[in-house]
């Protein structure tokens, strides 16, 4: 039983349902010869967004290493939230290379922010926060709005990586359908809207297809275009992926919604059945699901018990540095798959020292 994929929604894409492709590449780069459809499926992420316009990527790396390589062009400074993402830290280290002041923020904190802020970073320079839409550990979404606020005043722009809620959240969600409709990300499920926003995400997930769209507004996308580095000096995304990504995006239109009820479905009978058993899990029905109390040696002995008896999990480390077992739930997953996994958690943890020294 594995419980360490992200392919949130069970969307899988075998040769023969995809419309075959005579190479993997086109042999050039992107800014001499943009792949076939490449530009129809990041209109396609972006539209899902709510952004006007998108630019297709072969990863998330290459996407904010393109981005703050090109923000680097102008004066500004970047104020990361300080448990974001790696990948987006990778990128605003090549930015910090190039004289970008950069200054980290408490997580999830728009205080943090805003006296980051006026601690004198600004010096005449525009504005540009980072951060995660959603926050897997904490099983939040960040608060955009609050962030917009405190940027409105310096025209700050906001830039988000939305790989998560990519696929799962979109718009209208309510009491029978926490997740909202569609699959569009935070932006929609939020229901923000706003032309200093630009929305980084991959596809690897809920979607299932190794490719990353940065949405934002026609002026900003064509101009980074014009340009980009990556699009220059890397390959393009293979015409498979391509071809892969169009194919999810009609699956998502077709039956995206029916996928995402199941999904629910799945982690409301993992959560009800271990609460029943007296283990908790973390807050929301986001399908990555920790055991609260089950932390430091407990979670790794547990970890190792449930792997002896055949059930994946990841074992990672939380904000705190400390030891935390998280499951990944998915659509495709079976009643019976978590039925069973919940009586190993609780049988295990019956005998686990670590976990019984806890309470």
């Amino acid at each position: 039983m594995d419980f360490t994929s992200a392919l949130y929604l069970g969307m899988n894409h075998p040769t023969g349902s995809l419309p075959p492709w005579q190479s993997l590449t086109t042999g050039a780069p992107a800014a001499l010869k943009e792949p076939p459809a490449a530009g129809r499926a990041a209109k396609a992420v972006a539209r899902l967004q709510g952004c006007e316009a998108g630019l297709l990527y072969p990863s998330t790396l290459h996407l904010f290493w393109d981005l703050f390589g090109f923000l680097s062009r102008s004066p500004i400074a970047a104020f990361p939230d300080k448990q974001a993402y790696p990948i987006a830290g990778w990128g605003l280290q090549w930015a910090a290379k190039r004289s970008v002041p950069v200054h980290g923020f408490r997580h999830h904190s728009a205080e943090s922010l805003l006296q980051v802020i006026r601690s004198g970073h600004l010096q005449g320079r525009r504005p540009v926060v980072v951060s995660d839409g959603w926050c897997s550990q904490c099983g939040k979404a960040a608060p955009l709005k609050a962030y917009l606020e405190v940027l409105r005043p310096y025209n700050g722009l906001l830039v988000i990586d939305d790989t998560q809620a990519l696929g799962i959240l979109g718009r209208h969600p309510a009491a029978g359908m926490p997740y909202g409709r569609g699959g569009g990300g935070l932006l929609p499920w939020l229901g923000v809207q706003d032309g200093n926003v630009l929305v980084g995400s991959s596809l690897a997930k809920a979607f299932g297809v190794p490719v990353a769209v940065l949405s934002g507004p026609p002026h900003f996308i064509k101009r980074l275009k014009a340009r980009s580095l990556t699009r220059v000096h890397c390959s393009p995304p293979s015409l498979a992926a391509i071809s892969a990504a169009l194919h999810a995006l009609q699956l998502n239109r077709r039956e995206g919604d029916r996928r995402r009820r199941i999904l629910l479905q799945r982690v409301r009978q993992f959560k009800e059945e271990l609460l029943e058993a007296g283990i908790e899990t973390g807050p929301g029905l986001f399908p990555v699901q920790r055991l609260t109390a089950v932390q430091g040696g407990a979670a790794k002995d547990l970890h190792l018990r449930l792997t002896q008896a055949g059930v994946q999990t990841v074992l990672s480390a939380g904000h705190k540095g400390q030891a935390q077992l998280s499951f990944l739930l998915r659509a495709n997953h079976q009643e019976e798959e978590i039925a069973e996994a919940v009586r190993l958690i609780v049988k295990n943890l019956k005998t686990s020292r670590p976990y019984l020294s806890r309470l």
